[in-house]
């Protein structure tokens, strides 16, 4: 239940969040509508493609690609994100989502990109939005492609039938194809970041999983590739994926004390998510918040900070960062035991004050 409580408050910090993109472009165009070419085809307006490229790097997150919002974050979030594609454009006037997009909505995980996008593309967001959600009731361009970082999307065909819950996930591995158990790893341990999590058999009923800091799949790695066959024979997106898999590795001591056992669970458990196993934050969802979470190792970072101080940032989180309360999540022994396990492994915290 921790768990789960954690992975949801990441995952609303994380319906938008992310470092700024400089292949996002800042000029604004005279009109987002679609625009006519000399030879008669219709092509999008660059304010159009404006809001594509913004709504791809920043909102898909918990609106799907197609903004249908089944994705692994809406699965978590309480009240659902909007799915666009059921919603009409006059049950959303626009005014309501230019002030939904610079302000956010309490109550929900949508937060407040005033600080993060221009007023333009705020405009520029919504209007493609409407218009490619909720009026043409359209795809969006596939996310998987050269641009984004997805050389040979179709080397990850294996995990298709899970993310398209053409296969469920509760099918036990003896009843799958060679095939298909590596797409089924492929998909548990990459894709499930942002794809709906499937169904079980016959049911529409989610199934959860625990939480774990998890690696990107991109940086040219391609599953199968010929060195990693001769190792293991298998997909495995987790083994030199990418530069950030040396943060999932929590640090070794042999001499914890009990609380710090127990502090060393819950935070490996939880605070690794946002934090990295190894408390730098440089784990990719780390790296992929904004602001980023705290280096637990840096004493820049960590200056100032008491067992007092950190006890409050827990139980009170911290407005405006994705570090939410948990106070009513995590008891004070619970806390307490963070408090410790922090306190030796990651920075020495003075003591109460």
């Amino acid at each position: 239940m921790k768990q789960f409580a954690l992975l949801a408050a990441m995952l609303i910090a994380l319906a938008g969040c992310s470092k700024s993109d400089s292949n996002i472009s800042k000029t604004s165009s005279p009109s987002l509508t679609q625009v006519v070419a000399a030879s008669g085809v219709v092509t999008p307006s660059a304010d159009y493609e404006l809001g594509r490229k913004i709504y791809n790097f920043r909102c898909y997150y918990c609106h799907g690609y197609s903004g249908n919002a089944k994705t692994l974050a809406a699965s978590f979030v309480t009240p659902k994100p909007i799915d666009f594609t059921h919603t009409s454009p006059d049950a959303l006037p626009r005014e309501r989502m230019l002030a939904s997009i610079k302000s956010g909505r309490p109550g929900t995980a949508m937060m407040s990109f005033e600080h993060i996008l221009q007023p333009n593309e705020i405009e520029a967001v919504a209007d493609f939005v409407r218009q490619e959600f909720m009026i043409n009731k359209a795809e969006n361009t596939r996310y998987h492609t050269v641009a984004n970082g997805w050389l040979n999307h179709e080397r990850y065909k294996a995990a298709y039938p899970f993310a398209l819950g053409e296969l469920a996930l509760d099918t036990s591995w003896e009843k799958l194809t060679p095939e298909q158990a590596d797409g089924k790893r492929l998909f548990l341990t990459s894709c499930i970041s942002c794809h709906d999590r499937g169904t079980a058999k016959g049911s529409e009923n989610k199934i959860q999983w625990e939480s774990y800091p998890l690696s990107y799949p991109r940086n040219g790695y391609s599953p199968g590739d010929v060195e990693e066959k001769k190792q293991a024979n298998k997909v495995d997106t987790m083994t030199s994926a990418t530069p950030y898999l040396i943060h999932e590795k929590p640090p070794k001591f042999t001499d914890l004390t009990e609380l710090e056992k127990q502090g060393e669970v819950l935070f490996q458990g939880n605070c690794s998510f946002c934090h990295a196993a190894d408390g730098t934050a440089k784990n990719w969802i780390g790296s992929f918040m904004q602001p980023h979470p705290r280096n637990l190792t840096d004493p820049a970072a960590m200056s100032g900070m008491t067992k007092t101080r950190l006890r409050k940032v827990i139980n009170e989180g911290l407005p405006g960062t994705s570090m939410p309360a948990w106070k009513s999540v995590l008891s004070e022994q619970d806390i307490e035991s963070v408090i410790a396990y922090v306190s030796r492994v990651f920075h020495p915290l003075p003591p109460e004050s």
